[in-house]
């Protein structure tokens, strides 16, 4: 083989190898996973993430919220690996995208923890968000403005909570429309007649760090992490991960060890229900 033809031969070489490298980086054998979606979610995803980092050398997590409707949508067309979803997909979700759930939660209202009032009934919720009750002291609280504090479009949260007393979300009257379970929070601290709902594991965590909340029981139940755990909360949900038909290489690596009680603490830490304590 002449040198001319020896350099040509090791210049092809040279770009096939190139191009099967790129092809292995944004196909199947990528080294970095985008997960988006549920920002409730994605806490949790992302301790996950740092510690299967740290198991396969080389390998970048991306965590990125923006709603459990991104999560669907970004899986579905490719923008993402994998999905977060907290909830579970719709029929017409179904056709097309596989869920594996990693944790359970629960949701519940939430008032500052100066307000009187320790518990709202089912009727009582729906009052106020529709615009029937307008004042604390028609509760037997303060005479004080309700501020009405909502879930925006395409939270997985809002359709739970709308499923669940029985709304429509163009019923609702509502005076801060937010995105994630922290801005319901720190709405509800800067304003002593605000009242929200949020993930019981993200209030939990908020009132251990000295954040003035109360987390209000539902139907006589405690909002607590342990009746998630049993069972018996009214208003439960689960934290799934989707992807586009069945999972393969890393992004089934990935969900198969977010499954696993290797990542129980992580959950546990983040005030979820790991998966075989629930059943």
């Amino acid at each position: 083989m002449t040198d001319s033809l020896l350099s040509t031969t090791r210049r092809h070489l040279f770009v096939v190898a190139a191009s099967l490298a790129v092809a292995f980086s944004a196909h199947g054998g990528e080294r970095k996973l985008v997960l988006t979606g549920a920002s409730t979610v994605a806490p949790l995803a992302a301790e996950i993430g740092k510690r299967f980092e740290k198991l396969n050398p080389g390998v970048q997590v991306d965590v990125q919220t923006g709603g459990s409707a991104r999560g669907v949508n970004d899986a579905r067309v490719g923008l993402s690996d994998i999905g977060m979803v907290s909830r579970d997909l719709k029929p017409d979700e179904e056709q097309q995208l596989k869920s594996f759930t990693i944790a359970y939660d629960g949701v519940c209202m939430i008032v500052h923890k100066s307000n009187p009032v320790s518990t709202l009934t089912k009727e009582q919720v729906v009052g106020i968000y529709t615009g029937r009750i307008t004042n604390w002291k028609e509760l037997g609280g303060l005479d004080r403005k309700i501020t009405v504090v909502n879930k925006a479009e395409g939270r997985s949260t809002l359709e739970l909570f709308l499923h669940h007393f029985g709304l429509v979300n163009s019923q609702i009257k509502a005076h801060v429309v937010v995105g994630d379970n922290e801005q319901d929070i720190k709405t509800v601290v800067g304003n002593p007649g605000a009242v929200a709902y949020v993930s019981i594991g993200t209030g939990e965590f908020d009132v251990e760090q000295g954040m003035p909340l109360k987390l209000l029981p539902m139907e006589g139940i405690a909002a607590t992490s342990e009746n998630v755990k049993n069972r018996s909360f009214p208003l439960m949900r689960v934290l799934n991960l989707v992807t586009k038909g069945q999972p393969t290489g890393l992004s089934k690596q990935f969900i198969d060890y977010a499954r696993t009680e290797s990542v129980h603490d992580l959950v546990k830490d983040q005030y979820f229900v790991p998966l075989a304590s629930a059943r």
